[in-house]
């Protein structure tokens, strides 16, 4: 009887890699410390509530988000593979300042994934009194146990929950330093909101193909740079750039619907780039809104000359998603192709 019983419990991993979440200020010298799983229920009571089994994992040390590197999203790629059967979810807390581009990039390292990964984190500590940690640890832990009733997992992709709002993990920004709704996701919405209830916005919830099987990716090649353009860009500095060698791949944040200034020396430095085989993605520097590069003839240079439309995805996941592509061994016209089309709700075809 108690097997059964056990068996049919949800089980949620949660996995500690750093941030302002996991931070408790210690009292007697107002000094923040580096939370201690051993004092997860002391600080958040609520979690005896729930009817799961949670099981946790703690980065040692603990690592501040700026410091994230692209071996540390393999890290977590391979402790979620490791426990993938023994658990119906996933919650990794992480630091706020680059939790986009962890998520972006394990929504692309954990292909045809059919369990919540769902990253969170807080602006401010657990141990402080007004933390915003709680709720957000809280949601997310019962959204990554959530299921229908075929037991079936409600929202089986990489998201971000944040004020009380769950995020497609390739769709957010951080567009806040100092308020609670730190995250927002300008041309995605919400996947689900929690308020009295937790309302689920069921059409947009991507879902695995049941004929492909689950595939960890655990390697990034990381010979890729994002440029931002703006009046005055120096052609020199672009031009050396564009030729670093071992270079793959450059996101070009442009003005507007993915417009460039009309400067031959630019489309020169692309032609160039394109023949030595380099991918040049075309993203907006606006928040809302998609390129669209054959709407001007500032764009529809760009198109000539080889660059690759991004369509409406962030700065977080072109680089990730290049990174990771790359990372797969892939030939570069596979890799072209594959940045202008969906493959993990990144962009809006």
């Amino acid at each position: 009887m108690e097997k059964k019983l056990y068996s049919i419990r949800r089980r949620v991993m949660l996995i500690y890699t750093g941030g302002t979440i996991g931070m408790i200020r210690n009292p007697q010298t107002d000094a923040l410390t580096t939370f201690n799983f051993d004092h997860l229920q002391k600080h958040v009571p609520e979690l005896r509530e729930f009817d799961y089994v949670i099981r946790t994992y703690q980065f040692d040390p603990p690592i501040d988000s700026s410091d994230m590197q692209p071996t540390l999203w393999a890290k977590l790629v391979e402790i979620i593979t490791y426990n993938y059967d023994a658990f119906d979810g996933f919650v990794i807390l992480h630091g706020t300042d680059t939790m986009a581009y962890t998520a972006s990039a394990l929504s692309f390292m954990l292909e045809n994934l059919a369990k919540p990964v769902i990253l969170t984190g807080s602006q401010l500590p657990i141990g402080v009194l007004r933390t915003d940690g709680k709720e957000n640890l809280i949601n997310a832990i019962e959204l990554a146990a959530a299921c229908d009733e075929h037991k079936r997992p409600r929202v089986p992709e990489v998201c971000v929950c944040f004020g009380q709002k769950l995020y497609r993990g390739n769709r957010v920004t951080k567009c806040n330093a100092e308020h609670f709704n730190a995250f927002t996701s300008y041309n995605c919405q919400p996947l689900a909101v929690t308020g009295i209830n937790i309302r689920y916005e069921h059409d947009l919830i991507r879902h695995p193909l049941p004929t492909l099987p689950f595939t960890p990716h655990t390697h990034c090649d990381d010979a890729v740079i994002a440029i931002t353009l703006f009046p005055g860009l120096r052609s020199d500095v672009v031009e050396q750039v564009f030729r670093m060698p071992g270079l793959k791949g450059i996101v070009l944040r442009t003005f507007g619907s993915g417009n460039a200034p009309r400067r031959d020396w630019l489309v020169r430095a692309i032609e160039h780039a394109t023949r030595e085989g380099k991918i040049i993605v075309n993203i907006t520097q606006c928040q809302r809104g998609a390129v669209e590069m054959g709407l001007y003839e500032t764009g529809h240079q760009l198109l000539q000359a080889g660059v690759v439309s991004g369509k409406d995805m962030t700065v977080e996941s072109a680089v990730t998603k290049l990174m990771t592509l790359f990372g797969r061994g892939l030939s570069t016209d596979e890799v072209r192709t594959l940045m202008s089309q969906s493959i993990a709700g990144e962009l809006t075809d």
